[in-house]
């Protein structure tokens, strides 16, 4: 890992994550780190190009599939990667196959870029990450021999205390608030070796009286009815979030931060 390093060009690869769900920007759109990212970058570099093949919902095959060559042929200084979370939250997920196709894209990937930065993504404390915890922690094993065997980085969000906070998560539970997302392109800024700019990202935000619990009922009324359901709905009838979304930036182009 470089000190204070330059580079001229950022590719990232994923699903809702990266995509920047949900935070929202005053137009309707998502930011997200990689945005945060990148506009860190193109300030220390002129020229500096970015683009964000991510697209929300989509599995490990679909990224590997739709997201892995176009990324190695735009031949990048720096490429994320980070997929098959949503698998893991599959009722039915074969583990030795999302881990298979997450070696096919990082063997893809590591060669056509001078940096692949790799993530164990960040679990929002609650019964779904405990339900889920197994699967997870199997895919971070794979991540971080992945890692070792081809020269990448690993982001540890799953280890930081700050993203288990639900106070950083979205009311939908499953995307970070826009803090949070700030907090991982910080993570992210520090992995790739540059100066710090927040020291304590690890940190969650000061303590707060815990919502009642007619606040907390309200909360999970509200949660079923506009999130669990249609997620519910769409796994029983196969479809996603993402069909029929483009990729969120697909050229590797000139970038300039938008305003927040």
């Amino acid at each position: 890992m470089e000190t204070n390093p330059t580079h001229s060009s950022l590719v990232a690869v994923g699903d809702s994550f990266t995509e920047g769900m949900s935070d929202l920007l005053p137009d309707g759109s998502y930011r997200g780190w990689a945005d945060v990212l990148a506009g860190r970058m193109a300030t220390r570099t002129p020229g500096f190009r970015y683009a964000n093949l991510a697209v929300r919902g989509k599995l490990i095959q679909q990224i590997v599939d739709e997201q892995v060559d176009a990324a190695a042929a735009m031949r990048p200084d720096v490429i994320t990667l980070v997929g098959g979370l949503n698998d893991t939250l599959r009722p039915k997920c074969d583990m030795g196959r999302v881990k298979g196709l997450l070696t096919e894209a990082v063997e893809r990937l590591a060669p056509s870029c001078d940096q692949l930065v790799l993530m164990r993504s960040p679990g929002r404390q609650g019964p779904v990450l405990e339900r889920f915890r197994p699967r997870m922690e199997e895919l971070f094993a794979c991540v971080d021999e992945l890692a070792e065997r081809h020269g990448a980085l690993v982001v540890d969000l799953y280890g930081a205390p700050s993203l288990a906070d639900p106070r950083l998560w979205d009311v939908d539970r499953l995307h970070l608030t826009g803090e949070g997302h700030r907090r991982v392109a910080e993570a992210v800024w520090q992995t790739l070796g540059y100066e710090a700019e927040d020291t304590e990202w690890r940190t969650p935000p000061p303590a707060t009286a815990p919502p009642g619990w007619l606040a907390r009922r309200t909360a999970d009324v509200r949660f079923t009815r506009r999130h669990l359901l249609p997620w519910i709905g769409r796994r029983l009838t196969g479809r996603s979030s993402g069909d029929g979304r483009p990729a969120k930036r697909p050229e590797l182009g000139p970038y300039e931060a938008p305003a927040a």
